[in-house]
């Protein structure tokens, strides 16, 4: 079975706590703090694997949880950093955030991309040792493991995109061209998944020509298998648009032509301004008036046409030879960038949990959505930390300090940020 869409739980390793010990020798007395940091959790790295086409392993595995960080130990023994989870996927993956649809990764190329970052290790107790404070007997805990419920998408990486009716020949016309090998016969929806082929035109030119199961009217609304099938046409760089010219199945190619069209226009428009090439088919099955007649109704849109044979390979060359031209002078294969996870409107900020606890003067705070909001953070800038600070007030984690008993000139940390409270 096909399957390009798949919903998974990814949750990143958290760090390893770091160590309260203090140095114990013979013939050294008092030798102070000397407990090892933790080590980083795994990382939930994805990787394009091109011996897989399909998304279908998703379907018996939903859940992929990454390796805790080691503790640390006495002796000033950092813990060891845990190994990164990577999952294989196909490439021209998507890899999105399942609530809000935010682009977190295209798998696109053999490059490694880390989706979920491991927690950072705890500190261990000798990075609290200061002159007033020679023997802390605390350490801090590993940070949290990032964590998303991710949907995968498949769109394939195709330089063209086959489209048109069921049988019309694209299966044919990609056979012919290409060494794909799709399933051809006389009857519809004969290709149910999409069909990669790589035509080659001489030595160090070639394109990727993906034949894209047919569509019906309303496939832009999702009718039959229509988004499934719509989905693999995004990346195309152009189109070629099949028509059977001969109206061998009882239907206008005209309609035909119009029909498809508008369904690429409603699924996505920017879809409908995709260069286009058209290529009658089944020429042989009809009279010449009736071929340039339809060559005129495509030539008055600004189309070229081409008239084939696709089964004995009539008049497929020049068509090859337009769309290697066509294809030179256009942009590469639309890849996407990671979109920011975007910062909470100060007007939904409300009262949060928060945990605040007191370790010789030092103020440690944490909640899970503080981290998140804490890797938005650029502190180098004076309006976000304007922001973060209005955070702190409004979701009412200043309150916390204040109840904690926090003091001017104390010392507040969250996870790896720290700072002096001042009223």
């Amino acid at each position: 079975m096909f399957v390009d869409i798949a919903k998974i739980h990814i949750k990143a390793g958290d760090g390893g706590d770091g160590a309260v010990a203090f140095h114990r020798e013979k013939y050294v007395a008092s030798g102070g703090p000397d407990g090892g940091d933790g080590g980083r959790g795994g990382n939930i790295v994805f990787v394009a694997d091109d011996n897989l086409s399909t998304l279908a392993d998703f379907r018996y595995k939903r859940k992929y949880k990454a390796a805790k960080g080691e503790n640390g130990r006495g002796g000033r023994q950092n813990g060891k950093k845990a190994e990164d989870l990577v999952i294989r996927v196909p490439r021209g993956t998507l890899v999105k955030e399942a609530e809000s649809g935010r682009i977190l990764a295209d798998i696109s190329d053999k490059t490694p991309v880390v989706v979920a970052k491991g927690g950072k290790g705890g500190w261990g107790n000798p990075h609290f040792a200061t002159p007033t404070r020679q023997t802390p007997r605390f350490a801090k805990p590993g940070q949290p493991g990032e964590e998303y419920e991710v949907q995968l998408e498949l769109k394939l990486l195709a330089d063209v995109g086959i489209v048109g009716f069921p049988n019309v020949g694209k299966s044919t016309l990609i056979s012919v061209v290409s060494e794909a090998k799709p399933i051809i016969a006389n009857y519809h929806f004969t290709t149910i998944t999409p069909v990669l082929g790589v035509v080659r035109m001489g030595e160090g030119s070639s394109f990727v020509m993906a034949d894209i199961p047919g569509l019906i009217e309303g496939a832009g609304d999702g009718l039959g298998l229509g988004h499934q099938f719509l989905r693999h046409v995004e990346r195309c760089r152009m189109l070629v648009h099949m028509v059977d010219v001969s109206g061998s199945e009882g239907r206008d190619p005209r309609e035909d032509f119009r029909i498809i069209n508008e369904e690429l226009a409603k699924f996505d428009p920017e879809l409908a301004k995709r260069p286009m090439i058209v290529a009658g088919n089944k020429c042989d099955l009809t009279d010449d008036e009736t071929v340039e007649d339809f060559r005129k109704f495509i030539e008055d849109q600004g189309y070229k046409f081409f008239p084939i044979m696709a089964a004995i390979s009539y008049e497929v060359e020049p068509l090859l030879k337009e769309i290697q031209e066509q294809l030179s002078k256009l942009p590469p294969i639309t890849v996407y960038e990671p979109e920011p996870a975007p910062l909470p409107s100060e007007a939904d900020i409300e009262k949060r949990e928060v945990r605040v606890e007191n370790h010789d003067g030092i103020f440690f705070v944490e909640a899970d959505w503080l981290l998140r909001i804490l890797r938005t953070i650029d502190f180098s800038d004076s309006d976000s930390l304007q922001y973060f600070q209005r955070v702190l007030i409004g979701s009412g984690v200043i309150d916390a300090l204040k109840d904690a008993g926090i003091n001017e000139g104390d010392t507040v940390s969250m996870y790896d940020f720290e700072f002096d409270f001042v009223e």
